[in-house]
């Protein structure tokens, strides 16, 4: 008999034991909100506010440089912070992980109803803000996406990601000693591929390929912003203006910073100099009250519909769909997850079963704009159809652009 209490309590003890490890492990989300952003995390508190700390800190910078742009988008900006890369291949699009693609730290997606990104806590870095500033310069020139070539767009933010905010001043476009370091033992992209590289290229995404694109897109664009300080030019605002205005990227560069052949001996020539030369801002203490900030903890549910959400935005319909089941698994009433069912339906072009969802968050949810506004605009498809009118495509009638006046017009006039 003593012998089967034993046993009934060491089966006991481990089954706790087990329990406490499984509680123990399940992550712990926080919500940490100021008036321009808000940071989910599965780090602590403290984390979560540095983070918090420097996306406001690189706005105020992006504002005293452009005082008359504003760099408030309409969309809300959610920063989803989570603490090693284990975690942020969960949520990372699917294009990066295949074996041989490239590590990213970081990336920043724009989606109808607000903007995204996606941090990873890990990276280790000469500059540990350095993902935070890139993916928010990314965010600064989601109005110019549909136009930027990719050079440019990831040039500038690695050109901005190396900037170091203090209390007295901020130093803008430092050298990157990795990137230097790689392009002077390694075979740079010729120009007239550089220019040309775009989202489906393997020098935008397999590691080898990516790495050198990167490099080389920051030394690019490093050299011609000096190059314009220093001789009192306007060639990439030149350029900027023929690519906006649908100029070949080629022949852009051609007529703005003339030959490409010299443009590449120059550009080799500058990688292997021996010092560079960085912008720097006086009396830059931004005025930040970290005490207005605002955190709470979140539940499963609520971290889970926003990671279900980022997933569907990023094209893991099957990860994003799974997630949702398990959502409203456990909590049928849950708005956010049935606007996810709809979004996804809607890519699907299924306008009837989106309807459908959209019209289950708006029952749970009446406040949602976005469920009101797909749960309306998937039935106004609906009716064009059975009435055999020839409408616009579905995805056009649910879109809409945002003009502002864009910070990259003004970008080689910063001093």
């Amino acid at each position: 008999m003593r012998k089967l209490s034993l046993v009934l309590l060491l089966t006991l003890l481990a089954l706790l034991t087990h329990a406490d490890s499984a509680f123990a492990a399940a992550p712990q989300w926080l919500e940490i909100k100021s008036d321009h952003f808000t940071v989910i995390t599965d780090s602590n508190e403290k984390q979560g506010k540095q983070i918090l700390d420097q996306f406001e800190r690189m706005r105020w910078m992006f504002h005293t440089l452009f005082p008359k742009v504003n760099v408030d988008p309409a969309q809300p900006i959610l920063i989803v912070a989570v603490k090693n890369y284990k975690e942020f291949q969960t949520l990372e699009p699917a294009d990066y992980l295949a074996k041989g693609q490239l590590k990213i730290g970081g990336f920043f997606l724009k989606t109808q109803d607000k903007n995204y990104v996606l941090l990873r806590q890990d990276v280790e870095d000469d500059h540990p803000y350095s993902i935070v500033y890139h993916e928010y310069t990314h965010l600064q020139m989601s109005a110019a996406l549909e136009w930027m070539p990719l050079w440019l767009n990831e040039g500038l933010a690695e050109f901005f990601q190396n900037t170091t905010i203090r209390d007295k001043d901020v130093h803008l476009g430092q050298p990157s000693v990795n990137d230097i370091l790689y392009l002077r033992q390694t075979k740079m992209i010729p120009l007239a591929t550089l220019l040309k590289v775009d989202h489906n290229s393997p020098y935008y995404h397999e590691e080898q390929k990516g790495s050198v694109f990167y490099s080389e897109s920051w030394a690019l664009t490093h050299y011609i912003e000096i190059n314009d300080r220093v001789k009192h030019l306007h060639q990439l605002q030149d350029y900027m203006d023929l690519v906006r205005n649908h100029e070949d990227p080629v022949v852009a560069a051609e007529k703005a910073f003339g030959d490409l052949k010299q443009l590449q001996s120059s550009l080799n020539n500058y990688v292997n100099a021996a010092g560079y030369q960085e912008f720097v801002m006086s009396s830059a203490a931004a005025p930040l009250n970290e005490a207005s900030y605002r955190v709470r903890q979140i539940t499963q549910t609520e971290s889970d519909a926003v990671r279900a959400d980022l997933l569907a935005s990023v094209g893991r319909k099957d990860d994003a769909l799974a997630l949702v089941d398990s959502i409203l698994k456990a909590d049928p009433k849950c708005a956010a997850a049935y606007e996810t069912k709809g979004y996804l339906a809607f890519q699907d072009h299924d306008e009837e079963t989106a309807r459908k969802w959209y019209g289950e968050a708006v029952r749970l949810d009446s406040q949602s704009y976005l469920a009101n506004y797909y749960h309306g605009a998937c039935r106004s498809v609906e009716l064009a159809r059975k009435r055999k009118i020839r409408s616009r495509p579905a995805c056009v009638l649910l879109s809409g652009s945002i003009h502002r006046l864009h910070l990259l017009t003004i970008l080689c006039r910063i001093f």
